[in-house]
């Protein structure tokens, strides 16, 4: 009885919804790289979509803005200044502007995304470069309290630590093998990460030394790992007959404390985080469905709440942060499917409430766009969680505006290249056609404050509460659905109880 008692926990997230966007809010035309490196190609901030490309000549990735939808240009314009193939892209989480790119070139760069970037075609101008791996770049992660301080992982099986203002490595870590996946802590104090060689590490991250180390899967494809907030590290990987597994550990020593085979699927498993709620949604290259769970401290700890199916696969996927979903609508995540013939999807996850009004239990304070250490006081010692804003609107004191003002930092206009190291860049640079302007992202926002401006009131009053009554509409009809199936699946399981 104890266990049928829980299969019927108690949770506010037992009913999320997960549905596609309409096909003139997809992003349509777009050349996804066809590179078989086992990543998400995909990245997303409130600002800007990220998309790694096809690109002749060297490797490029794609930057649009959220309100550039429909199909987009044959050329557009890319930020193409990697002389091979990109592999990974990921936007810094203390600053919207700024994005980290690893190539098989060798390098990792930082790049400076404003408005104006696209203005004479592509962008071929790093804001900085990252030269010290002798193979190619394979990761790029944020340190996730810390200014502008990278982690690279290359071929080399060599992870460096760096003071990207600086063009500085801080800290050099070998490896025995090429590491695959890589994840800080809530802090940044340590990181685990998983090699080729099928064991996954907890390391220091100043000091490079190990902390544990154990094989979580047996099979011998590729595995994913990530710190959760309260330092249990989360697993997915292959049994040794190829059955896909997903694992929970203790951060420390790394010993079991769940471990679960999902099913015969043969494509790697993207665990994608959210620490604000302890939600977790997992995503297999190849698949066409997106399985959510919540992770808690009881057991069975991690538990599934519903699958979102689709009718095609999905190439790569984004994750948007907490600051950029519609709290009105209830949305708790967003992700950005890619399709494999080029269609971007945003994909919004909901949970339905009769009430119009903010709903504060959905939404704690969550990671804001500033940070909590300088690159310096990190390597001197010091930790720090990440700065936490509140996701309601009107909630942010003039205090806490004026906190993450101060931890606002403009970035130093970058020193001018020697002519001699200029034209030597020029010449391993790639010329691509360049003819399209990235349209400006506040453009929009200027456009519709001026159409709102002309609309009479009562108009606008009217479109708003008939836009709020078809939602509250689609998501009831939903709860129904949802509360159908339940019915069905007690009324199934209180007959097996009468049988036995």
């Amino acid at each position: 009885m104890a266990a049928f008692a829980g299969r019927f926990r108690q949770s506010k997230f037992k009913h999320v919804f997960g549905k596609g966007a309409k096909r003139e809010f997809c992003y349509d035309n777009i050349r996804v790289t066809k590179s078989s490196w086992d990543s998400t190609f995909c990245a997303v901030n409130p600002k800007y979509i990220a998309i790694i490309t096809d690109a002749a000549g060297g490797g490029a990735f794609m930057v649009l803005a959220h309100d550039q939808y429909g199909r987009v240009e044959r050329d557009p314009p890319l930020v193409a200044g990697h002389k091979a193939a990109v592999l990974d892209v990921q936007w810094c989480p203390h600053d919207d502007e700024f994005i980290a790119s690893a190539s098989e070139d060798c390098t990792a760069k930082v790049w400076r995304i404003l408005p104006e970037s696209f203005s004479d075609g592509n962008l071929t101008e790093s804001y900085r470069d990252l030269v010290a791996h002798n193979r190619r770049v394979g990761l790029v992660v944020w340190h996730p309290s810390a200014y502008m301080v990278l982690l690279t992982a290359g071929a080399d099986n060599k992870v460096l630590i760096w003071n990207v203002e600086e063009e500085e490595v801080m800290k050099e870590i070998e490896f025995p093998d090429n590491v695959l996946s890589c994840s800080f802590n809530w802090v940044g104090s340590m990181f685990v990460c998983s090699c080729k060689d099928k064991v996954t590490r907890v390391v220091n991250a100043r000091t490079g030394e190990y902390v544990a180390e154990e094989k979580l899967h047996e099979g011998t494809k590729p595995q994913q790992v990530l710190f959760l907030r309260d330092g249990r590290v989360f697993s997915t990987g292959f049994s040794r007959m190829s059955e896909r597994q997903w694992g929970l550990w203790n951060g420390s020593t790394l010993e079991p404390i769940d471990k679960q085979e999902l099913d015969n699927s043969n494509g790697v498993l993207f665990p994608f985080y959210d620490p604000d709620v302890n939600l977790l949604y997992l995503v297999g290259k190849g698949d066409s469905v997106i399985r959510y769970f919540e992770v808690t401290d009881d057991a069975p700890y991690v538990h599934f709440l519903n699958v979102f199916q689709s009718s095609e696969p999905q190439r790569g996927m984004g994750w948007m942060p907490k600051r950029g979903l519609d709290v009105s609508s209830c949305e708790i995540s967003r992700l950005y499917k890619l399709h494999q013939k080029g269609l971007c999807e945003p994909i919004s996850f909901t949970v339905p409430r009769k009430s119009e009004l903010f709903q504060d239990d959905l939404y704690p304070d969550t990671c804001a766009e500033s940070y909590a250490l300088t690159a310096e006081e990190w390597l001197q010692g010091k930790d720090a969680e990440p700065v936490l804003s509140p996701v309601r609107p009107d909630a942010a004191s003039a205090a806490d505006i004026a906190a993450a003002k101060a931890k606002k930092r403009v970035p130093e206009k970058r020193p001018k290249k020697s002519a001699a190291s200029a034209a030597a860049d020029k010449g391993d640079r790639a010329d691509v056609p360049a003819n399209h302007l990235l349209a400006n992202s506040n453009s929009s926002d200027s456009t519709a404050a001026a159409t709102i401006a002309a609309d009479p009131a009562d108009t606008s009053a009217l479109e708003s509460r008939v836009a709020d009554l078809e939602a509250t509409v689609q998501n009831l009809t939903s709860l129904v659905e949802s509360m159908r199936d339940s019915m069905a699946q007690l009324t199934s399981e209180c007959e097996q109880l009468r049988a036995t």
